[in-house]
């Protein structure tokens, strides 16, 4: 079974073929970071506009690198939440209009099932049950993941997601959009002992993640080094992406004592982060545990592990009606 998956939630337009939701055949992705840029973040009517303009080449373009034509497609699957209303709109309308031209199957596609269907593409053994903790610019969650469409949050962001944070520290220290990437690049040569940061609910039992009074924390402490000596920048990536990966962890921790799991796996953009994956390879080496991530190439987002969560919600009977709309 082949399946034509679409993602277009925030500031990427992708569009991919995969078979039996294990193999990629064909992911485009058009990023538009450059256009951002300038913005210090996403601008959502400007998103949603280059989706327009784009949809349709990166569709032909993935059938093209498929080898295949749209009868021989499937299943038509589209991100339908979350994300940005005017984004997702686009990708639903487009592949909407698509499937019911073709006489195709629509499948509707949660963007946070489909960034823990990252690691299906990338271990085609992985199967579930299992904890997922997803990290992202957008979102921050730990899941648990009960079958392929069942999934249960066990904890998520009260206010700030992870990456969120990062861009926004990495912007005050001047560092370019999206910043989590040049935080990771420069924290490998910076102490990360050298400005003491908070690491908030660490010590909560509870799941949930709090991360502005981090971020709020980091930027006082880089106004005031600012008024004596000038802030380190790669001292303080160093010592903020510390704390940002302490807090995932340990909570991740709990959450797999609580369920007395086996394996775990990451999702989401953050998952591409070097200290992220080290840390969380080395507590599961420790613990004895199971540990999955997905490939770089599908860490972020992309049309590949929406049409492999799509495959599965087709088999489950999850078929979407032709008034389907973005769900809010």
């Amino acid at each position: 079974m082949k399946v034509l998956g679409f993602e277009t939630s925030c500031d990427e337009t992708s569009c991919a073929v995969v078979e039996v939701g294990r193999k990629v055949i064909s992911n485009v992705v058009f990023s538009q970071i450059i256009d951002h840029q300038k913005y210090g973040g996403v601008f959502p009517e400007l998103a949603s506009r280059r989706h327009v303009e784009k949809i349709v080449d990166v569709y032909k373009n993935a059938l093209t690198q498929a080898n295949l034509t749209l009868k021989e497609i499937d299943v038509v699957a589209v991100t339908v939440q979350p994300g940005l209303v005017g984004s997702l709109l686009v990708g639903v309308n487009f592949a909407k209009g698509l499937a019911l031209y073709a006489k195709k199957p629509l499948v509707a596609v949660d963007h946070l099932k489909g960034h823990v269907a990252s690691n299906y593409i990338t271990h085609s053994g992985l199967k579930p049950p299992f904890l997922c903790l997803v990290v992202s610019g957008g979102h921050t969650q730990i899941i648990n993941v009960v079958d392929y469409v069942q999934h249960e949050v066990m904890g998520r962001t009260m206010d700030d997601a992870a990456g969120e944070v990062l861009d926004k520290v990495g912007r005050v220290l001047g560092l370019q959009y999206p910043a989590g990437v040049a935080i990771d690049a420069l924290a490998k040569t910076g102490n990360r002992k050298r400005y003491k940061l908070p690491r908030p609910q660490v010590k909560s039992s509870d799941l949930d993640f709090s991360f502005s009074g981090l971020k709020t924390a980091a930027l006082n402490v880089i106004q005031c080094e600012q008024l004596k000596v000038g802030i380190n920048i790669p001292d303080m990536a160093a010592s903020f992406q510390g704390a940002v990966v302490d807090v995932l962890l340990e909570k991740l921790s709990i959450a797999m004592r609580e369920k007395n799991a086996a394996r775990f796996c990451l999702a989401g953009g953050v998952c591409a982060n070097s200290e992220l994956r080290t840390k969380a390879a080395a507590w599961a080496d420790c613990c004895g545990f199971e540990s999955f991530f997905p490939a770089f190439e599908f860490c972020g987002d992309n049309a590949a592990m929406v049409a492999a969560q799509g495959y599965y919600e087709f088999n489950a009977g999850n078929i979407a009606c032709w008034d389907l709309n973005p769900l809010l």
